[in-house]
């Protein structure tokens, strides 16, 4: 550590390779003092004073005008927009937005999980695409219902459901609790990208489709 008594605040990555790197953004203690309480900018301006090896690495700020543009046509996740007079805070922030690039894509719904908990209606939804004369898995959706919406779906995929999956690949299908359905109800879909295992990331519903077939629900090129 590149001083006696300091907390840092940042993230890990490592790459393919197993090279690890910590990303250090902020400074909450350093030696015998708490600075959480001074701006976010002095904070940053202690932090260039310190020098950091690898595999620290400070991040440096963005001064972009348009540093969420910028992101998505880079294919960052998102930025973190912090207000430059803002104390560090232990929790959700108005003065620290996270701003996310999001992609969308139409899904097929092929089936659905039981709620667990107090959860209602249904636990995801299974969706997937069409690849020519292939239904292909993509993943789950868990997020984006409200109660209401819950109970409206569940009761429309009651009226779907088949005794066998509908998915011709499946990589990563679940196995218990799940229900399957006829292919016919479209969503839309919000997500962060599409992982090496070709499922959706962090994947949230906008909403249902009804003006197209599920036959040309198809994977879109980004």
């Amino acid at each position: 550590m590149p001083a006696g008594n300091v907390i840092l605040d940042g993230e890990a990555t490592w790459d393919s390779a197993s090279k690890v790197a910590y990303h250090v953004f902020d400074i909450l203690w350093h030696e015998d003092q708490c600075i959480m309480p001074l701006p976010l900018m002095e904070r940053r301006a202690l932090l260039k004073t310190i020098p950091l090896r690898a595999p620290l690495a400070r991040v440096p700020e963005i001064t972009d005008d348009k540093p969420w543009e910028r992101a998505c046509s880079e294919g960052w996740e998102g930025v973190i927009a912090k207000r430059r007079t803002s104390p560090y805070e232990h929790r959700r922030s108005p003065h620290w937005l996270k701003m996310k690039c999001e992609a969308t894509q139409e899904l097929v719904v092929g089936g659905f999980t039981d709620p667990q908990g107090s959860r209602v209606g249904l636990g995801a939804l299974l969706v997937g695409y069409f690849d020519q004369d292939d239904f292909v898995f993509a993943g789950k959706i868990g997020t984006g219902f409200d109660t209401k919406l819950l109970l409206e779906v569940r009761a429309r995929l009651d009226k779907l459901e088949i005794p066998h999956s509908p998915f011709t690949k499946a990589v990563g299908l679940p196995r218990i609790r799940a229900h399957w359905v006829r292919p016919e109800m479209i969503v839309q879909v919000g997500f962060i990208e599409w992982t090496a295992n070709n499922k959706l990331r962090h994947p949230r519903l906008l909403g249902i489709r009804h003006d197209k077939s599920p036959r040309e629900v198809v994977r879109e090129t980004w």
